[in-house]
Parts: structure tokens; sequence; C-alpha cells
């Protein structure tokens, strides 16, 4: 099981436009710089990011993005949900074939589900208390330290 990179490319995102939105044009050039991704793939979740609307994209020569929200208005789980398409399968890939001529094989759909959708909703809960203001405090404060 991994949640895939587009996570905390989401985060990392987000933080870049708060903490440079007065010093930077924030384009998916400058962003790429620092998440260390092609342009193309930023571009690709600054949309998924509109839609859910976490930020608002300006276009043209003084164009760039910015948040829509405050950032202690977003939560982990509201970026998660953004970036991640794991809510029509779950988080949890069950293997495909076990045998149904085992009584073991038969029945261990049944009874793992109802467990792994409870570990995806703690996660989820936990992910929900956790804001981009946690996240931007922490980076802020790992920048002052490296600047000593």
């Amino acid at each position: 099981m991994q949640i895939s990179s587009r996570f905390t490319m989401g985060v990392h995102i987000l933080t870049c436009i708060e903490v440079f939105k007065d010093d930077h044009q924030l384009n998916s050039e400058f962003i790429a710089s620092s998440v260390g991704a092609n342009p193309v793939i930023i571009r690709k979740i600054f949309g998924q990011m509109k839609t859910a609307g976490l930020i608002s994209v300006k276009r043209g020569g003084n164009g760039g993005v910015e948040l829509a929200r405050p950032v202690d208005e977003i939560s982990l789980y509201d970026i998660y949900s953004a970036v991640e398409s794991v809510e029509d399968e779950g988080l949890f890939h069950f293997h495909e074939n076990p045998n149904a001529n085992c009584e073991v094989g038969r029945n261990m759909h049944k009874s793992m589900d109802k467990r792994l959708n409870q570990i995806q909703a703690a996660m989820e809960n936990e992910m929900k208390g956790m804001k981009l203001s946690d996240v931007i405090e922490d980076t802020k404060k790992e920048i002052l330290l490296e600047s000593k």
C-alpha cells in the first residue's frame, strides 16, 4: 500500500504558494523547481486543486497561482482528497484471485473489508485535524534554523 507522491507534492505546492507569495511569481515552472518535478505534473496538480477550490489560477504574463482559502482552513485531508483518486476503490487494493475452493480464500474478502474501511477512515479523520497552516509554520521554523 502506498499513497502516490501527488499528496506530498500537493502539500509542497501549497506551502510554496504561501511562503513565496510576496517574493516570486508563482507559476508552474517556479514551483516545479522547488518540488523537483516537471512543470507539466505541477500544472496537472494545479488543475486538481483548482477544481477542489484550494487555489485560483491567473493566466497570462502576470499570472500565477494563489490560495483560494486561508491556510488554517485547508486540512491535509482536503489536499489528499483533491489529488488522490482512492475514493472509488478505497485505499487498500485486495488481491485479485483468492481461491474460492478454499474456506479461507472464499471468506477473506468478507473478513477484511470492514477492517480495511475502518483503517482508511481513521487515517482520513486524522488528516482532517491536521492543517496546512501547521506544515507552513514548521517549514518556516526550519528555514529560520537553516539561516542561523
